[in-house]
């Protein structure tokens, strides 16, 4: 992405997520005369692209049995939040979802169980974080740290993006504020879906992008950490959409959520201390210390690539965390009851 590309993007995210700060409302980015085009390739789309009614596997439970002889510190806690994808809808087992596979992967790298809730919602959008987290924080102690996936049904339902950001930034502060650890999957590249075709396509990945990098600017002001996923997921998507999309055409399949989560376990485990990675930039790596919406920017289009906050505000750290294969995932077992 070119320079000048860089730091437009970083504008028109350094004003949505003012006006999510500030109480505004959206921000108007396309022309009257588009709506008209934009309708007619929505209702293509919505004719091709299957949808899915599956409810998603739940996944809820303790993983890392193996570690279950540690009584020198009690397990991770590990909460999910957000829409279809952080649910895992599309893929038929509980090991295939995205929370499954962090939770298998926590485990190992901590060497402890790991007890898992998810709470996401399919079909939800950032208005129902604030339900989301109430559930997560009403049963007494606070997750260790939770991964929240969320902002496709804010693009494609039209929320205002300040809207949606403001709803965001409340629900890590909140989180934060008890205690937690917070990573948040920015919103995914919706431009990647096969069956939308141009404009639509270049608009939603547009927008898409923006979100995105708008979230991240709010997250980080509310003590989270970002890993963007559109990049990542789109050259993928686009390059064998039959292996990583599911059978609906939109949700992601086994594989695809891997390749998801395989990008967020190095963050989730450097927000507890866990990664073997030093938390400064390494040059050869394309890493830096920059202007917080410059860093969000730049994310937005740089797939898995993680944004956290700096010792050096309103600056941010970038950066391309090594990946590891993730373990294969357990079955999950059902902590016991705290009498």
């Amino acid at each position: 992405m070119t320079t000048t590309m860089t730091m437009s993007r970083a504008r028109v995210a350094r004003r949505i997520a003012t006006a999510a700060a500030f109480g505004g409302g959206g921000i108007g980015l396309l022309g009257v005369a588009a709506v008209g085009v934009l309708l007619t390739e929505v209702r293509l789309a919505r004719r091709t692209v299957g949808g899915s009614s599956d409810i998603p596997p739940c996944a809820d439970g303790r993983y890392g049995a193996a570690f279950g002889h540690r009584t020198d510190r009690p397990p991770l806690r590990l909460g999910f939040l957000g829409d279809s994808t952080a649910a895992g809808q599309g893929v038929h087992r509980a090991g295939q979802t995205p929370g499954a596979l962090l939770a298998s992967g926590l485990a190992a790298l901590s060497e402890l169980p790991v007890d898992f809730r998810n709470v996401a919602l399919p079909g939800a959008q950032s208005d129902d974080l604030a339900r989301q987290v109430d559930l997560l924080l009403g049963d007494g102690e606070a997750p260790d740290v939770c991964v929240i996936m969320i902002g496709a049904n804010d693009v494609t339902h039209r929320m205002p993006f300040a809207e949606s950001v403001r709803h965001l930034s409340d629900a890590v502060r909140r989180l934060s504020g008890a205690g937690c650890e917070v990573v948040v999957g920015t919103c995914p590249d919706l431009g990647t879906i096969e069956p939308v075709y141009q404009p639509l396509r270049w608009v939603a990945r547009r927008l898409s992008r923006q979100l995105a990098a708008a979230q991240t600017i709010g997250v980080i002001g509310s003590g989270g950490r970002t890993v963007s996923l559109g990049d990542l997921l789109g050259p993928e998507f686009e390059a064998r959409p039959r292996e990583l999309f599911g059978p609906d055409n939109y949700h992601p399949s086994a594989e695809g959520y891997a390749t998801a989560a395989m990008a967020v376990l190095p963050t989730l485990c450097a927000s507890l201390g866990l990664w073997p990675e030093e938390e400064r930039p390494e040059a050869a790596r394309r890493e830096g210390i920059l202007p917080v919406e410059q860093a969000a920017a730049q994310a937005a289009s740089e797939g898995g690539t993680e944004v956290t906050a700096s010792r050096r505000a309103p600056w941010a750290l970038l950066k391309h965390r090594r990946r590891r294969q993730l373990p294969e995932p357990e079955a999950a077992e059902v902590p016991p009851i705290a009498t």
